[in-house]
């Protein structure tokens, strides 16, 4: 159990919908520069690009925490 961790018991679908609904496709591809944010952007194919590149999926991560930290 990590009840510290703010991660813990998040998919990376969660939080992929939270972001793309805080931000926009256009804004989270300006803050986290990935194609997959920029070119033709979908949760799927951002899922399938985050799970097999783990510094991208970091950076998603890294942002959902200061997102909600600073809306908190």
């Amino acid at each position: 159990m990590q009840p510290n961790n703010p991660l813990h018991g998040k998919t990376l679908e969660a939080i992929m919908v939270y972001l793309v609904s805080f931000y926009g496709w256009e804004e989270l591809g300006k803050r986290i520069r990935i194609n997959c944010f920029q070119k033709d952007p979908s949760i799927n194919s951002s899922l399938k690009f985050l799970r097999r590149t783990p510094w991208a999926r970091k950076k998603v991560e890294d942002l959902y925490l200061a997102t909600i930290k600073k809306n908190a």
